[in-house]
């Protein structure tokens, strides 16, 4: 069995959605120690949602289940076909987890674009018809640029746990176990994580 960590780095200079800040940090000689501030947003690099992001109201990211965020988990590979993933896509790609994470093109890359592999409505409508509590995918969104908050709203509502901007270069495909940690922070909207499977090497 093999470790992957699928969390990209946070770092100055790093991918950022548009709009969002950009991460900075000051790192302080204290004489005896070091130690650092650090500026970004709660969906800095690879991140948790949580229902009040996109819902207002509802769970936030300190009350996430953690047995939403811990165990099996399906790694699925869409990295042809339009950027837009439909349901067609996901049909029998699925497994008994109810954990997945959608793998595409954008692994790797490190610069935004606007033509992001994201969830259409329809795949997210038959993601919660599945049963799945947490969505994973490698995109800076599970909902495309244009998108009206729908696909997001329909996740969440559904107690779907979303996860974005991880990096599943050299993940192969089939089940593994995940640990996705947010760090606790009270009362807020989403936290960047750490993200590590175990599976074949």
């Amino acid at each position: 069995m093999k470790w992957y960590d699928v969390t990209r780095p946070l770092a100055a200079g790093m991918l950022v959605y548009p709009g969002d800040t950009a991460p900075s940090f000051d790192q302080k000689d204290q004489g005896k120690y070091l130690i650092s501030d650090l500026h970004l947003s709660t969906h800095t690099g690879t991140h948790i949602d949580a229902p009040v992001h996109y819902l207002k109201t509802g769970g936030t990211v300190d009350t996430i289940p953690l047995e939403y965020l811990i165990g099996p988990c399906r790694v699925i590979d869409i990295r042809s076909g339009n950027s837009l993933i439909s349901r067609k896509q996901l049909v029998g790609q699925l497994g008994k987890e109810k954990r997945i994470l959608i793998r595409t093109a954008y692994s790797g890359k490190n610069t935004f674009e606007r033509d992001y592999p994201s969830l259409s409505l329809e795949a997210a409508e038959y993601l919660i018809s599945c049963g799945i509590v947490c969505v994973g995918i490698d995109s800076p969104s599970i909902e495309s640029y244009t998108g009206d908050g729908s696909v997001h709203r329909h996740l969440l509502r559904n107690n779907c746990t979303i996860i974005e901007l991880l990096d599943l270069n050299g993940v192969p495909e089939g089940v593994c176990d995940m640990i996705a940690l947010p760090l606790r922070l009270a009362g807020l909207d989403g936290s960047p994580a750490r993200v590590i499977l175990k599976g074949d090497g």
